[in-house]
């Protein structure tokens, strides 16, 4: 039987263009259901306006006769519908969320997409589902702590949870590891993982090379708002690439934990 799902991700050609600057540049992709993928690159490489992309805050134009912007096979999407289809958990939205209200409360906003609860009605099967990914994630105890209160480990594994709500086809994760200590990296790692393993795609946007988790096996490496290459993990995560990408000299090594690391530099 042939499978006719369509890719999460479906882009050609695409172009972004603010204020007479070209941030993205004749981009093409294609990520499929259920993949894990990282995208790769240093501090002003465009990734972050690939995830407004994304999340419709920047609308494309197309380069040529051949262009396609479409998730899921769909080229329109309503922005409440699509943020059911992806949970996107950033360092924009954790600063949002830092006010006071309960962890709790965070998760359950998460169904109105919304930033509080305000004068929403949550269900009973709202309260379930919220129990439920409390303690998938592990973190029960964060129920009933303010955010105001908690560490920046904390508050961002309630945002994945905020995110998984909808139960998304994958989670995108821009720069999630910045600002975390050894323990709350250790403890992101290990939350990351069982989400891949959950079988919920994982698109991981990062410019650090210990943030790409053993699960992913693809890699695409950013660079002055291009993709610059794209293939499998070990193929992309070389001393070449990795030295070129970042413009420095390095020396690329996989762990046995599966993870790479980058030295030398």
């Amino acid at each position: 039987m042939t499978d006719t799902t369509p890719p999460l991700l479906e882009f050609k050609n695409i172009t972004v263009v603010r204020d007479g600057r070209t941030l993205l540049d004749s981009l093409s992709l294609t990520v499929g259901a259920g993949e894990h993928i990282a995208l790769l690159g240093p501090n002003g490489a465009g990734k972050s306006s690939f995830i407004r992309l994304i999340t419709r805050e920047y609308y494309p134009s197309f380069q040529g006769e051949h262009g396609a912007f479409r998730i899921w096979g769909r080229d329109r999407w309503h922005v409440f519908d699509l943020r059911s289809h992806l949970g996107v958990v950033s360092n924009d939205l954790q600063h949002t969320f830092t006010r006071d209200m309960s962890g709790r409360e965070v998760v359950l906003s998460g169904f109105f997409s919304s930033v509080g609860l305000f004068t929403h009605k949550v269900t009973g099967e709202m309260e379930r589902k919220a129990d439920e990914i409390l303690a998938f994630l592990e973190i029960e105890h964060l129920g009933d702590r303010p955010m105001t209160e908690l560490s920046s480990g904390e508050a961002r594994r309630l945002l994945i949870g905020r995110a998984l709500v909808h139960d998304p086809a994958a989670l995108v994760l821009d720069e999630p590891t910045n600002s975390l200590d050894l323990h709350a990296l250790h403890t992101f790692r290990r939350t990351i993982r069982k989400i891949a393993r959950s079988g919920t795609g994982i698109i991981l946007v990062t410019h650090n090379l210990h943030d790409i988790i053993p699960e992913i096996s693809r890699v695409v490496l950013m660079k002055d708002g291009r993709f610059w290459k794209d293939g499998q993990k070990a193929e992309m995560l070389t001393d070449a690439n990795i030295g070129g990408l970042f413009s420095v000299p390095v020396h690329v090594k996989e762990e046995e934990d599966g993870y790479y690391y980058a030295t030398g530099y």
